[in-house]
C-alpha cells in the first residue's frame, strides 16, 4: 500500500510503498476511509514526540471500515463501520478496570506508538476494549474530526471541566481542540469566551457559539475576560499549550474556578510558571485532560445525531492522501484554523458524503 512515510525527523516527507498491516490476536486491520491532519502530526514529524521511533506513519485520528481481525476478538466480526480514540488502551491493568482507559499506563497509540492512519490501511491494538461503532448517520468525515480533538474537548469540558450551564468559560487558543471546545460549551449551555491572535480562528470560534471574542494579539487577556465576564470565568481551557496561555488560563478564573490543561505544552516549558497565588486565594481548580474513552463516546455521538453537536462545521478543508505530505510540511509555516480532512477512497467506489469538494 502507499502510505505517507518519513525516516528523518523534519525532513521532506512523500508516499512510499509500505506492507499492509496484519492484526495482532487481540487487535484489527482498518481500512481508513477518513483522517484528521492534527497539529500533533506535525509535531510527531518534528522530533517532539519520544514514543516515535523511524521509519514511520503518522496519523491518529480516523474512521473506516474493519477489514481483518484477530482470533482472539470477540465485539467485532468485519464489514462494520467504526472509529476510535487516540489512546488504545490495554483493557486489562486495573487503571482501565477504573474506567479511565484514556491514560491506561499500557497504552499504544496509532501515529505515535505504532504506524498510524496517513495510509490505506491501519493495525489497532485491543479492538475490543477501543473501537466505537458509528451511527449510520455520522460520516466517515464528521467521525475522522473526532478522535483526538473533539472527543478530547468533550471530556475536557463535560467531565474534567464540569461544565454547568450559565457558567462563563474562556477557552484560550481556537484551533480545532478550542473550536470544538467552543461547541461543547456553547451546546452545554454556558457562555463561551474565545481567545486567539488569529481574526479567522475568532471568526470560527463566534460560528462555534462564542458570545465573546478577545484578540490576543492586541488585547491584555487577563483583565479583558475579568471585565468582560465579572469577576472571572468559572472554567477556563487551555487548548493550545504554551505559557503565555497556560498563565493566562488559571488567571483570568474567578473565585473557585476550574482550569483545564489540554494543550500539550513545547518539551521546553515544563517549568512553566503559574499563578499559584492566585491558586491559593481563590481555591482554584488545576486540572489536566488526556483524550476521552470510548466507552464515553455514545453519548457524543447521541447529541451528534441528535443535531445538539455539529463537529462536521469544524472541517475547513478536505484534501487526498496524495495532498497530506504537502499539507502536513506547510504546518511548519503556521496552523490553518480548523480541521483539515484526508479522504481515502474506498477500493471500488467512493461515498458521495466524503467526497472532497471539487
Amino acid at each position: 500500500m502507499k502510505a505517507v512515510y518519513y525516516t528523518s525527523f523534519g525532513e521532506p516527507l512523500g508516499l512510499e510503498t509500505v506492507a499492509d498491516p496484519t492484526p495482532e490476536p487481540h487487535g484489527v486491520v482498518i481500512e481508513v476511509r477518513a483522517t484528521g491532519l492534527c497539529r500533533s502530526d506535525w509535531h510527531g514529524w518534528m522530533g517532539h514526540d519520544p514514543d516515535i521511533r523511524l521509519p514511520h506513519v503518522p496519523g491518529h485520528e480516523f474512521s473506516g471500515v474493519v477489514v481483518a481481525v484477530g482470533n482472539q476478538v470477540s465485539r467485532w466480526r468485519g464489514g462494520e463501520r467504526v472509529t476510535l480514540p487516540f489512546v488504545c488502551a490495554c483493557g486489562r491493568c486495573s487503571v482501565c478496570g477504573s474506567g479511565n482507559q484514556q491514560v491506561c499506563p499500557n497504552q499504544t497509540q496509532p501515529g505515535f506508538s505504532n504506524w498510524g492512519s496517513f495510509a490505506p490501511l491501519v493495525a489497532v491494538d485491543h479492538a475490543d476494549v477501543n473501537l466505537v461503532g458509528l451511527p449510520d448517520d455520522v460520516s466517515f468525515s464528521t467521525a475522522a474530526s473526532l478522535g483526538c480533538r473533539f472527543a478530547t474537548a468533550f471530556r475536557a469540558v463535560i467531565d474534567q471541566g464540569r461544565v454547568r450551564a450559565g457558567e462563563w468559560v474562556a477557552v484560550h487558543g481556537c484551533g480545532g481542540v478550542g473550536l470544538s471546545a467552543v461547541m461543547v460549551a456553547s451546546a452545554a449551555g454556558a457562555r463561551v469566551l474565545a481567545v486567539d491572535v488569529s481574526p479567522k480562528a475568532r471568526a470560527l470560534a463566534r460560528e462555534a457559539g462564542a458570545v465573546e471574542l478577545v484578540d490576543g494579539a492586541s488585547q491584555d487577556v487577563v483583565p479583558e475576560i475579568l471585565e468582560r465576564t465579572g469577576g472571572g470565568a468559572a472554567l477556563s481551557l487551555d487548548a493550545l499549550g504554551s505559557p503565555v496561555t497556560a498563565w493566562n488560563s488559571v488567571a483570568c478564573l474567578g473565585i473557585r474556578g476550574r482550569h483545564v490543561q489540554v494543550g500539550l505544552l513545547p518539551a521546553g516549558a515544563v517549568g512553566t510558571p503559574l499563578p499559584m497565588d492566585r491558586v491559593i486565594a481563590r481555591e482554584l481548580e488545576l486540572l489536566g485532560s488526556h483524550g476521552m474513552q470510548a466507552h464515553r463516546y455514545p453519548e457524543m455521538m447521541a447529541l451528534i445525531s441528535e443535531g445538539q453537536l455539529r463537529p462536521e462545521r469544524l472541517v475547513t478543508r478536505r484534501i487526498y492522501l496524495d495532498e497530506a505530505p504537502a499539507a502536513l510540511m506547510a504546518m511548519s509555516d503556521g496552523f490553518e484554523p480548523g480541521v483539515t480532512v484526508i479522504t481515502i477512497p474506498p477500493p471500488r467506489h467512493t461515498l458521495p458524503e466524503d467526497v472532497p469538494p471539487g
